[in-house]
């Protein structure tokens, strides 16, 4: 089949600027590709040509930032091309699909969902319910998307499917332990780590990820703990390193820490896995209903245990006292003081945690498997 994959408005495809869709676009693209006929439309970057093939895949990208922008000029591609698809694979963007349709009559619709973008502040019910109307088949990354879009719109449940998303395995597990020893005592010298029980965050630095709350948390954790450091790799919204008030606060934060807290910014995604092997604990602080964040997937990959929190789908992929431990509250920075004292307390709990998840990383969480789900929903068999 010829295919096309569209992606969302705020970043381009590959992920020069980071993002979790657009790793996903290209973890999956090679392996899809393989099969099918692939194009992938994203926004356009200065840094990347307007038309390119890579690997045999097509990458179309547009003028965009802004949704009503986007969708525009989605249109007017599709307007010219929309006949030599046989299916069109729109992420994250149910708003998208009515004016698709409305150019590729003929075309299978596929929606992957990555956000809660069918809630009534993201899409109004009218255009929602043409959406759900147009498409073969909604694809959500947890059981926790999929059931909120059929509490609000019970007529979708028949088109919904789960597949969890996926980690590049052989970037995050390396060809031999030497490989990982030497990055990890690189940046462990580099930031003078030595000696330290590194917990990590990987994450955007905004208010509803919590990351406060793990700073707040040192202090408890100092007492219990002498020997820790904290290391915050993100920025305010991906390769966007600009101070807001919450980075500020933060910032503020780290410096009255008891603890040594290193904040990297912005790291490319081809290097993050680096600070994952220096690591010892990773933590995730989600304060919102979290779809179901990626660093999971990463962090297991690269044999960490898990701290991660009862909001939306992070649950899902940790199995408790086996590769990580659910916070209920993360309001409360002590329930992340206890969590993380829990696995540094325990040597044979730390080593069994990160031998488990790295596990359940191979066996379920790798690219391939997203790319053999993808192609069972393109190709219909199931």
């Amino acid at each position: 089949m010829n295919i096309l994959m569209i992606c969302t408005e705020k970043l381009p495809v590959p992920p020069v600027r980071g993002g979790a869709i657009q790793t996903y676009i290209d973890g999956v693209s090679p392996l899809l590709s393989k099969r099918h006929k692939l194009t992938i439309l994203s926004v356009d970057d200065p840094i990347l040509p307007n038309k390119q093939t890579l690997a045999g895949v097509d990458y179309v990208r547009v003028p965009g930032k802004l949704p009503d922008i986007y969708i525009q000029h989605i249109v007017a591609y599709l307007k010219n091309n929309a006949s030599k698809y046989d299916l069109i694979h729109v992420f994250n963007r149910p708003k998208f699909i009515p004016p698709i349709r409305s150019v590729a009559p003929n075309a299978r619709l596929i929606l992957s969902m990555h956000n809660d973008m069918f809630l009534l502040e993201k899409i109004d019910p009218p255009t929602a319910v043409a959406a759900i109307d147009s498409l073969e088949k909604i694809v959500t990354v947890s059981n926790y998307v999929g059931q909120t879009i059929a509490k609000l719109y019970p007529q979708a449940q028949p088109k919904l499917k789960t597949i969890y998303s996926g980690v590049d395995i052989k970037r995050y597990i390396p060809s031999s332990e030497a490989e990982r020893k030497k990055e990890r005592d690189a940046l462990r010298r580099q930031h003078k780590l030595q000696g330290k029980k590194v917990i990590l965050f990987v994450g955007r630095l905004t208010a509803k990820k919590g990351v406060d709350r793990l700073v707040l948390a040192m202090k408890s954790l100092k007492k219990k703990h002498s020997d820790i450091a904290l290391v915050l790799v993100g920025s305010k919204w991906y390769s966007d390193e600009g101070v807001s008030d919450y980075v500020a606060y933060v910032h503020a934060l780290a410096k009255r820490c008891p603890v040594p807290v290193i904040t990297t910014g912005f790291v490319d995604p081809k290097q993050v896995h680096k600070w994952f092997w220096a690591g010892d604990v990773f933590v995730c602080t989600s304060l919102w209903q979290e779809p179901l964040a990626r660093v999971h997937y990463e962090a297991m990959a690269a044999g960490l245990p898990i701290v991660t929190t009862a909001r939306g789908g992070n649950p899902e992929v940790i199995q408790s006292r086996e590769n990580g431990l659910i916070v209920q509250n993360p309001e409360n920075p002590e329930e992340f003081t206890r969590a993380i004292s829990t696995i540094l307390s325990s040597d044979t709990m730390r080593r069994h945690m990160g031998v488990t998840g790295k596990k359940l990383a191979i066996r379920n969480y790798g690219f391939e498997r997203v790319a053999n789900d993808i192609l069972s929903v393109w190709e219909k068999k199931n």
